[in-house]
C-alpha cells in the first residue's frame, strides 16, 4: 500500500501542473522534417564504417590471400524518405531506393608476389524501414528505436589496376558477401544515431535565459500525444525569477489548441504564460522606478519638493524645509493579463512611497499612496 501511495505521489508531482504552451507538429511540418531527415540518414552512412574483406581463392597451386581495405561510402542517394505519425507510438520512417557508391583498395600475396589496386562498389536498391518511439525522460523529449529493418537490392563490384582481371570470376561471391556486410551493418547505425541524438535531448537546458532577470521552465508536463495526424508537446512555460524563483499565488488552467493543417508548426500559450513572467518580475524587484525631481521638466507645475507638497501637508514644511522628495513607483501586486477575442485586459495594481531626500542623501519614508487600480485594454 506503501508503493502504491508513493507511485501517486510521484505521478502528482509529475503531471499535476496543466502546461501554459502548447506546441503541435502537423503532417505538413512532418513531410519537411522528413526533408531534413534525408540529409541526417545519407551523413550518417557516410560516416558508417566498413570493416576490411579479407579471405583467400585457391588457384590450383596454391592459395591467393587477398584484401580489400579502406572502403569509404563517397556517394549516397535516396528518394525520400516518407515518413508518418503512429497513433500513441511515434513516427515511422521508411527509405526505398537508396543507392550507396564506395571506394576502395585492394591487394593479393602469392608467396612472395603481390598486387594491389582500387577497387568501386555501388550498392542499390536498399530498403530501411524503422519505428521510432516518441516520448518523455525527466521532462525531456525523448526518441528510442522500436524496430529497425533493412534489404539490400544488389551490388555491383568494378576492380581497376594490377591484375585485376583475376577477380572477375570470383565477383559474385565477393558481391554477396560485401551485400550481407552492408546489410548488418545498416540498422546498427541507425540505432546508434538515434541512441546520440537521444543523449543529445537529455542534454538541451529546461531552463531557458531571458534577460538578467528571469528565465522560462520548458519542462514537459506531460508525455507527448501522438496521433494519426499530428504530434503535440505539452510544455510547462513558466517563467521563474533569476534570485528567487517561486510558484505564483495563480495556476495554470487547462486549456486546448486547434491547429491548422496547412501550417507546419502551431503554438500556442494561455493567459499563464504571461502572468508568471509578471510575477517573475515583481520577484525580482524590476517592475518598479524611482522618480526624482531631475527627470520631471522644469515646465512641469508639479516638483518634488517639500515646498509644493507642503500646501497639502503642512507638516512637511515644519519637519524638512525646503527638501527635495523622491517618489518609488511600483506593482504592489502581480499585474494580470487576461485574453478574449482580440482584447488584451492588463489590471496593474500600482503604488507609490514617498520620501524627504535629506541632504547628506539618506530618505526619509513618509507614505505610501495606492495610486490605482488600473485596467487597461489593448485591442
Amino acid at each position: 500500500m506503501q508503493l502504491v501511495i508513493f507511485f501517486l505521489l510521484i505521478l502528482t508531482h509529475t503531471y499535476a501542473d496543466y502546461p501554459a504552451l502548447k506546441a503541435v507538429l502537423s503532417e505538413k511540418g512532418l513531410r519537411d522534417v522528413s526533408q531534413m531527415m534525408a540529409v541526417w540518414i545519407q551523413n550518417k552512412l557516410k560516416s558508417t564504417e566498413i570493416p576490411d574483406v579479407r579471405g583467400g581463392v585457391d588457384i590450383g597451386i596454391g592459395t591467393v590471400e587477398y584484401v580489400i581495405s579502406n572502403m569509404q561510402v563517397v556517394q549516397c542517394s535516396m528518394s525520400g524518405p516518407s515518413m508518418e505519425f503512429v497513433k500513441g507510438i511515434g513516427v515511422s520512417v521508411e527509405v526505398s531506393q537508396l543507392s550507396l557508391a564506395i571506394t576502395g583498395r585492394w591487394a593479393t600475396q602469392f608467396g612472395i608476389i603481390h598486387d594491389g589496386g582500387s577497387v568501386d562498389l555501388a550498392v542499390y536498391n536498399i530498403k530501411l524501414k524503422t519505428l521510432l518511439g516518441l516520448g518523455d525522460e525527466a521532462g525531456r523529449l525523448s526518441i528510442t528505436t522500436i524496430s529497425c529493418s533493412d534489404e539490400v537490392g544488389g551490388v555491383n563490384i568494378q576492380f581497376h589496376g594490377g591484375a585485376s582481371f583475376f577477380f572477375q570470376p570470383f565477383v559474385s561471391a565477393f558481391q554477396g558477401q560485401i551485400s550481407e556486410m552492408i546489410h548488418v551493418r545498416i540498422c546498427p547505425a541507425i540505432q546508434q544515431a538515434i541512441s546520440e541524438l537521444e543523449k543529445n535531448l537529455q542534454k538541451i537546458p529546461v531552463n531557458i535565459p531571458v534577460d538578467q532577470y528571469i528565465y522560462l521552465s520548458i519542462l514537459l508536463t506531460s508525455s507527448p500525444a501522438v496521433t494519426d495526424q499530428s504530434f503535440e508537446l505539452d510544455i510547462k512555460g513558466e517563467f521563474y525569477s533569476n534570485t528567487s524563483p517561486s510558484e505564483p499565488p495563480f495556476s495554470a488552467s487547462a486549456f486546448d489548441v486547434k491547429y491548422a493543417e496547412n501550417y507546419m508548426l502551431s503554438l500556442a500559450a494561455s493567459e499563464f504564460l504571461v502572468n508568471s513572467a509578471a510575477y517573475a518580475y515583481l520577484s525580482s524587484e524590476v517592475l518598479q522606478i524611482n522618480i526624482t525631481d531631475n527627470m520631471i521638466p522644469k515646465s512641469f507645475p508639479i516638483h518634488l519638493n517639500t515646498s509644493q507638497f507642503g500646501a497639502f501637508i503642512p507638516q512637511l514644511l515644519t519637519l524638512y524645509p525646503n527638501m527635495e522628495m523622491q517618489v518609488l513607483l511600483y506593482a504592489s501586486k502581480t499585474p494580470l493579463f487576461s485574453f478574449s477575442s482580440g482584447v488584451i485586459d492588463v489590471h496593474v495594481p500600482v503604488a507609490a512611497k514617498f520620501s524627504v531626500v535629506k541632504p547628506d542623501g539618506m530618505l526619509v519614508p513618509l507614505f505610501r499612496l495606492d495610486v490605482f487600480n488600473s485596467d487597461c485594454w489593448i485591442i
